[in-house]
């Protein structure tokens, strides 16, 4: 039995180097390297990843801080998804022009877009600064000290690095602490909106065919970075020119078939690939299951106003966008989980490292400490969940009670910032309000605050709230309370600070959204916070442990947003018994799926001629318009928009997905299952071309043919 387990440790570390793991791409040299080029690539280390001179690291853009792009001409032009642009096209957007529903095309670089806050950020250098970062750490000192020397030592770091001065620093954290990367970035503010398929290509299938393959979605748009005179980053002005790259990715002509390399080249979000099972059990039939059903009840609400009225369509089509994301990604991330046995294969790893640390005093306990510490952190995380789904991100009314706290809390600091402060949050209202529906908003008020009156852990709710009548509150609060309209708030933020706090206090949406946000702050939050800081201490030493007791496999590290490379082929799949799913879309399927009238699933006409009469141009292939495909690239959120790169650096596709069955990929890469969703790049070519008639944008990038060579 303990040979057996070794064996099925050994296949499922070995199965994800072959086919998992999020690289960072200034320590690929070696075994990345020799993968790679065993799954057909012909890049070098230095290709992908040099200091000195151009290489691919130099045409990759962290988007706006969520999302991720690629340079694709060397006037900088910008490719990223649709939705990670949506938010922009949508603020430009209104009744008479509509750029979600009929799209977006600048003609001219003078009609390009201009997006306020928008930013795009390169990375320039990567630095090992572990040794300066953990130097002089006591181990005599407790978890809070330990980390007030490390924020010490992060900020000497960020000092002390060599740098021009337009640019940036940051240091990030990898393998649960155990190892510090400093990295130099450059940080452009002068982004405009190129453009933009309408939403019946860039959101094709919608929230129905979210996480889903097939996929038959043109999920894409184009912006372009702007730079000052001598190419630096600038804010917006009318005298800033196109960036001039270091480097961009021409474009492939010759498409993908199944197994061509593919790298996916970005920024992934998060993952936690090295939880104990116990965090697993946990997340799956604790956590994630009120979250769902909180969103899902958000949903149905939203979704019936959407349906029946054109401009609370376009408020909400954004937030509707974003409720619905994850809450299907977690119901497919729990089913995943269970299909691909995550939990069981956690407890054979956990079994095997448990007799190999029996008698070492540093790593024997740390299981038992896992299981005391998940515990007695599961009721405070289910509070602390309710509380985040409902206050501060799916009751919006109950959000601005969170900023106006905020802004209570700030003033009594800083009083001397009063003017300052109040214009900021009057300014950052206007936006929320734009896109705000009152009659909207109270129905989703009743329902999920009696959600969580009546399934959030009852000692961490308030006594206002259990004895509260939510029917009569939301009657009252919808009537009478200044937050449900701009005009209510500029009321309410005139006048002196006296004023202003005697008005907030007494105002019925704030008096509540004040009690529950000071339950979080006093006792959800802390409680949560000192439990999650012994179980990242723990965490850690597992990380370490697990390094040093299994020295001949290879531990990648989390996603954390810092940039990564991934590598794998083109493949399809077995989701279940006797389904075998294709690796690669086409246009017949979009036909397949068209209904009239769908928001979901309409289609341009001007496609259905384009499809009728094979007009594909150079971009089809025997007939038919490729659109999607998949592969085994391990991605997560914050690879939306990552360049597919082939086996010479090309562009192939454009990273926008994962398949349902392999969400849980952020805990359990599994490379049976676990498949990414990619517009290929021709298909991205063919609606800028043929579809919106746009050929400046074609000439602007460098086509090529890297099969034909």
């Amino acid at each position: 039995m303990k040979y057996l387990k070794i064996l099925f440790l050994f296949l499922a570390v070995q199965m994800m180097a072959q086919q998992g793991g999020m690289w960072i791409p200034s320590l690929l040299e070696g075994m990345n390297e020799q993968e790679m080029k065993s799954l057909g690539s012909e890049l070098s280390a230095s290709d992908i990843y040099d200091v000195n001179h151009s290489s691919l690291k130099d045409a990759i853009v962290h988007f706006n801080g969520g999302c991720t792009s690629e340079i694709i001409s060397d006037s900088g032009l910008l490719l990223t998804n649709h939705h990670c642009g949506y938010g922009a096209i949508q603020s430009h957007s209104s009744v008479d022009h509509d750029y979600l529903q009929d799209g977006f095309w600048a003609k001219t670089m003078n009609e390009e877009l201009p997006n306020k806050g928008m930013v795009a950020t390169l990375i320039i250098r990567i630095d090992d600064v572990t040794k300066d970062i953990l130097q002089n750490i006591p181990d005599t000192l407790s978890l809070q000290e330990k980390q007030q020397l490390i924020d010490k030592n992060i900020s000497v770091a960020k000092k002390n690095a060599i740098k021009e001065d337009w640019q940036e620093t940051r240091v990030k954290s990898i393998f649960q602490g155990n190892q510090y990367l400093l990295f130099v970035t450059e940080t452009f503010k002068d982004i405009r909106l190129v453009g933009a398929p309408p939403t019946s290509i860039g959101k094709f299938g919608s929230d129905t065919d979210n996480w889903m393959w097939p996929r038959h979605t043109g999920d894409f748009s184009l912006f372009r970075i702007y730079a000052d005179k001598q190419n630096r980053p600038a804010e917006y002005s009318a005298e800033n020119v196109p960036y001039d790259p270091k480097h961009f990715l021409p474009v492939s002509l010759d498409g993908i078939t199944e197994n061509d390399f593919t790298m996916v080249f970005g920024f992934p979000g998060s993952t936690n690939e090295y939880l104990p099972a116990i965090a697993i059990d946990q997340i799956v039939y604790k956590l994630n299951p009120p979250k769902i059903k909180i969103r899902e009840e958000a949903l149905k609400i939203v979704d019936e106003y959407m349906r029946n009225d054109t401009e609370i369509k376009i408020q909400y089509a954004s937030k509707y966008a974003r409720i619905a994301n994850y809450w299907k990604k977690w119901i497919g991330e729990n089913q995943g989980l269970k299909q691909s046995n995550a939990i069981d294969k956690k407890k054979a790893l956990e079994a095997v490292f448990q007799e190999k640390n029996n008698n070492n005093e540093a790593y024997n306990h740390l299981l038992s400490d896992f299981e005391t510490l998940y515990t007695e952190i599961e009721e405070v995380s289910v509070a602390r969940n309710y509380w985040t789904e409902v206050v501060y991100r799916n009751v919006e009314l109950l959000n601005a009670s969170v900023r106006l706290y905020q802004f209570e809390r700030k003033l009594l600091k800083t009083p001397e910032n009063f003017e300052e402060d109040r214009s900021n949050l009057l300014k950052s209202f206007e936006g929320f309000y734009k896109n705000y529906n009152a009659s909207v908003d109270k129905d989703v008020f009743e329902k999920l605050l009696t959600l969580y009156k009546e399934e959030s852990p009852d000692s961490y709710l308030t006594p206002a709230l259990k004895s509260t009548d939510i029917e009569a509150l939301t009657q009252d609060v919808y009537t009478n309370s200044a937050l449900t309209n701009m005009d209510g708030m500029k009321t309410l933020m005139e006048g002196s600070y006296e004023d202003i706090m005697k008005k907030l206090h007494e105002d019925p949406g704030y008096q509540f959204g004040k009690d529950l946000v000071e339950n979080y702050y006093q006792n959800i939050s802390p409680k949560f916070q000192e439990l999650n800081l012994q179980i990242k201490a723990v965490q850690k030493v597992y990380m370490k442990a697990l390094i040093e007791t299994f020295p001949d496999e290879r531990f990648f590290p989390d996603a954390n947003g810092t940039l990564r490379v991934t590598y794998g082929k083109v493949k399809g799949y077995r989701p279940k018994d006797a389904v075998v799913y294709e690796p690669v879309s086409y246009l017949e399927g979009v036909i397949e799926k068209y209904q009239p009238g769908d928001y979901e699933f309409d289609v341009p006409e001007k496609l259905i001629q384009l499809y009728n009469n094979k007009d594909y141009g150079d971009y089809g292939i025997e007939g038919r318009m490729p659109v999607n495909f998949i592969g085994t690239n391990h991605t997560t959120g914050g690879n939306s928009g990552s360049p597919v790169i082939d086996a010479k650096g090309n562009l192939i596709g454009l990273n926008f997905d994962r398949v349902w069955e392999g969400t849980m990929s952020d805990y359990n890469y599994d490379p049976s299952i676990c498949r990414n969703i990619m517009v290929d790049a021709r298909y991205i070519l063919f609606i800028i071309d043929k579809y919106a008639d746009c050929q400046r944008l074609i000439d602007e990038m460098k086509l090529v043919h890297p099969k034909k060579k």
